[in-house]
């Protein structure tokens, strides 16, 4: 299928044409003894990844494991749809995401709050899943591949008060989720993703520095794709993250309301960013994925009850 990549050890990116774009959001299968998903996608995508898995030989009854980086739509929508399309896959999570996915009545009612209109087209809904198939992670935990192989779980909330990372023991690769950020493949671009209400720039930094610590040989963005070039990445990771908040911090000082706020940030951070010099499609394409408005809301959100 032209949206499956595979990219060495038994791992293979889907692309799961959230809202119909290409190279927004991925999924990662990996095909050991004990297949396991990493993202769902939105609910929207569910057939689209179920598609791919079937493209891969894997069937209604093959999935070990579906598990989800943190619940936010975009890359945990659709676990309940996958958990009826996988009856045996059990779902694993981290324990301050669980009740969400067994009962998702809280976070889409604030998500429709957030979205409004544009919620059924960018995310659909999130089905419940039973809680008896939901594994609850606690700030470390392992998730059993087969043969050996495991996937680690790394607390890592900088971005989410329910993100991991997960570390692949046979590939080195690093499921960063968006705790280091959402990385543009086309033009390189590295952008934070600080929305409200938990970004807390310590423990974001804390967060990527965990990741360095763990020695992984590859990144791999929930947005988008595999990055080899582990250190620099990060670097930049924490270096983007202190931008944005100087920024923003600048912005409060000054009186700005939020409006205006954002205005100021996308301004002074607009030359950073390559695919903002290029098409529109790619301008918007970013702009979804990490929207200015959203990172300055969540920034100031922390500053807010951030004493000095």
């Amino acid at each position: 299928m032209d949206n499956v990549t595979a990219l060495g050890a038994d791992v293979y990116e889907i692309d799961t044409r959230m809202a119909g774009y290409s190279g927004i959001t991925a999924g990662y299968l990996i095909l050991g003894d004990r297949p396991c998903l990493v993202e769902t996608g939105t609910s929207t995508s569910a057939p689209i990844v179920r598609d791919a898995l079937t493209s891969l030989g894997v069937g209604p009854d093959d999935l070990a494991t579906v598990v989800v980086t943190h619940i936010h739509l975009d890359h945990a929508g659709g676990v309940g749809d996958i958990a009826r399309f996988y009856p045996s896959a059990e779902i694993v999570v981290h324990e301050k995401g669980a009740r969400h996915l067994a009962d998702p009545s809280r976070l889409m009612a604030s998500a429709k709050m957030v979205w409004g209109d544009k919620l059924d087209v960018l995310f659909g809904a999130l089905a419940p899943t039973d809680a008896a198939r939901i594994r609850a992670l606690g700030d470390t935990g392992n998730i059993d591949l087969g043969n050996g192989r495991t996937l680690s779980s790394h607390y890592s909330p900088g971005h989410a008060k329910h993100h991991v990372g997960l570390l692949d023991s046979l590939s080195g690769d690093l499921y960063v989720g968006d705790a280091a950020g959402v990385y543009l493949p086309e033009t390189g671009d590295l952008r934070p993703a600080t929305p409200p209400p938990d970004f807390d720039l310590g423990v974001a930094l804390d967060s990527i520095a965990l990741f360095d610590a763990l020695g992984p040989q590859r990144l791999l963005f929930s947005h988008y794709g595999p990055v080899t070039n582990v250190a620099e990445t990060l670097e930049r990771s924490a270096e983007e993250l202190r931008i944005w908040v100087d920024l923003t911090r600048q912005a409060r000082s000054e009186g700005l309301d939020l409006d205006h706020a954002v205005a100021m940030v996308r301004d002074r951070t607009r030359e950073r960013y390559a695919a903002l010099q290029g098409d529109e499609t790619t301008a918007e394409q970013f702009e979804l994925l990490s929207g200015a408005p959203s990172n300055v809301a969540g920034i100031m959100h922390w500053l807010d009850r951030t004493p000095g």
